[in-house]
């Protein structure tokens, strides 16, 4: 086997389905041997996309996503989508292409020292220099992209690893003694000669190995019956749960069992949402911070103190607070928790729940009772809001209809402020694993490769693409790749003409619309453009007609892009992050 086919050999005993790329010379031999191993490739239309998608994958399978990059411009264009990774903490592997090694430094195509600017934004970066690297580097950035807190790894493939000895051998120009016509050509053909010899020396030693599954971090005993007896003597319980109690997919129905037994009021985050379904007696959405102020035990499980929490601030000094993380650091972020506890969400919960006695009692049942009347209240407001008359749709409305129509089996895509954010209060999630978001990093332009990457995870579903007409801007060319490949997916564009989360603010402090203002673009053209379907919303008696036509053409296989036209809403107003 030539390097290539090392590697897609790796990926295929690590149970990589699908390997995202934009083609290059670099990598060429990976691609051809993923292929030849029934690892579906999919070459996409930037390479930010490829790793936008290989995290979707990572996310709803547990298994790292896996993309294939060339040199140089293509290991650059995807450092968004790297630290986005990162900072959303998903097992991501990124194959980067490299100039020969022998031509390192020498001002090749595409040249680039690579490594200083992956480094600080992957868990773990290296090289291979020689063939018989690449089969024990890339086993290792699997294990490593799993362990602990997951995260992005890059490993940095030179081309002449790649491809045939043969072939690698004709680009050197090596030749034989007996061709050389003179001693500084001969000096330099056997230079060339040693350093092949040092290159393939071994190449075929490495054989690949069984899939590395790193078990979860376990809490220890003692936290666990700790943190179970403080939650007996509380009265006003609240957990929160964020994308770590969904790493380990397969474990997510042991998850609920043990949230349903534990019967506390949970608030969902990130990719939790969607974890107790569409409905649940113990989940709750609206007035967290409300929620937060009034309680007297915190626990939260894979969430950091950061701007989401108000850095620690939305948890009285006067409750009893529980951190429950991957990472110590984030478990102390902000705000020393009474109990630290380092380990995966999942496995600290299940053991709570084996621990801890179901509590009911007049104080729990008023604090649950106080809750949901919040919940229903918020709820008629953003129904009554919904009815406010804006031309020409009230987002809200769009949203509500959105909602509506949404299949038991669907998937939502996140990308955008504004629109996406209004969504956020009123689409639900129908499952686990069914809502995906940029995460803390908060990256405009996820849209696409994370909907490819759902799409091809889960055939059957609807996937939806929820876009600012903002950020559909940065990936809506993948259409093509929908196309292509028969990816039927439906995006809804919120087209208000206008950055509209930044304007709101900016014009009322510093009276000033400078750099945000759009134009009300036919967005749906451009989908046609590639070979899908595009339809317009202009009014809100459309909304049922429209929807039901776009569910309608992805069931037959057509990708489609809705490009509603909405007015500016007030529901976000203050919404601005520090």
């Amino acid at each position: 086997m030539n390097g290539g086919d090392q590697i897609a050999e790796v990926l295929r005993r690590q149970g990589v389905r699908f390997l995202f790329t934009l083609c290059g010379g670099h990598i060429s031999p990976i691609l051809v041997g993923a292929k030849r191993r029934d690892i579906r490739v999919v070459d996409v239309r930037h390479e930010v996309n490829a790793v936008f998608a290989a995290d979707a994958v990572a996310r709803l399978t547990g298994v790292p996503g896996v993309a294939a990059v060339t040199a140089g411009p293509g290991v650059t264009n995807t450092i968004t989508a790297i630290k986005n990774a990162q900072m959303a903490q998903s097992p991501v592997i990124l194959l980067g292409g490299a100039t020969a090694t022998v031509l390192k430094g020498r001002g090749s195509l595409q040249d680039i020292d690579q490594m200083a600017l992956m480094e600080p934004h992957v868990k773990w970066a290296a090289a291979c220099k020689r063939v018989r690297d690449l089969v024990p580097t890339l086993e290792k950035a699997f294990e490593v992209a799993q362990q602990g807190v997951p995260g992005p790894v890059f490993v940095e493939c030179p081309v002449d690893l790649l491809y045939p000895e043969e072939n690698v051998r004709e680009f050197y120009g090596a030749k034989a003694a007996s061709e050389t016509k003179s001693l500084p050509e001969l000096a330099l053909q056997g230079y060339l000669r040693l350093h092949l010899a040092r290159v393939f020396a071994g190449a075929n030693k490495p054989t690949p190995g069984p899939r590395v599954s790193p078990r979860p971090p376990a809490p220890f005993p003692g936290a666990v019956e700790r943190a179970a007896k403080m939650l007996q003597e509380a009265e006003r319980p609240v957990f929160v749960l964020g994308s770590q109690a969904t790493l380990q997919p397969d474990e997510i129905p042991r998850l609920v069992r043990a949230l349903e037994k534990l019967d506390v009021p949970v608030y969902l985050s990130g990719m939790a949402r969607g974890l107790l379904g569409k409905e649940h007696p113990i989940w709750f959405r609206h007035q967290r911070s409300k929620a937060l102020k009034e309680a007297d035990l915190v626990l939260l499980a894979g969430v950091p103190c950061d701007f989401r929490l108000n850095y620690g601030m939305s948890i009285p000094r006067k409750a009893k607070y529980i951190a429950v993380n991957r990472s110590e650091a984030d478990a102390k972020l902000n705000r020393r928790p009474q109990l630290t506890v380092v380990a995966d969400a999942t496995e600290m919960l299940c053991a709570m729940a084996e621990q801890a006695q179901r509590v009911d009692t007049p104080a729990r049942d008023a604090w649950k009772a106080r809750l949901r009347a919040r919940e229903i209240e918020r709820e008629e407001q953003i129904a009554e809001q919904a009815q406010e008359v804006l031309e020409p749709v009230n987002p809200m409305t769009v949203c509500t209809a959105i909602d509506e129509a949404l299949a038991d089996d669907s998937v939502q895509v996140a990308d955008g402020g504004d629109f996406v954010a209004t969504a956020s209060y009123i689409t639900r999630p129908r499952s686990p694993l069914s809502w995906l978001d940029p995460g803390a990093f908060g990256t405009l332009g996820v849209g696409a490769g994370f909907a490819i990457g759902a799409k091809l995870c889960r055939p059957d579903a609807e996937v939806w693409i929820l876009y600012g007409d903002g950020s559909a801007g940065y990936s809506i060319t993948e259409f093509d790749t929908y196309v292509r490949h028969g990816l039927p997916v439906i995006a809804v564009v919120g087209n208000d003409a206008s950055w509209q989360q930044i304007a709101r603010d900016q014009v009322v402090l510093l009276e000033d619309d400078v750099g945000t203002v759009l134009s009300r673009s036919d967005y749906h053209r451009v989908a046609e453009g590639f070979g899908a379907k595009g339809l317009v919303i202009e009014r809100a008696e459309d909304l049922p007609r429209v929807l039901a036509e776009a569910k309608k053409a992805a069931a037959e296989g057509t990708p489609v892009l809705i490009n509603a036209h909405i007015g500016k809403s007030e529901f976000r107003k203050g919404s601005i992050s520090m």
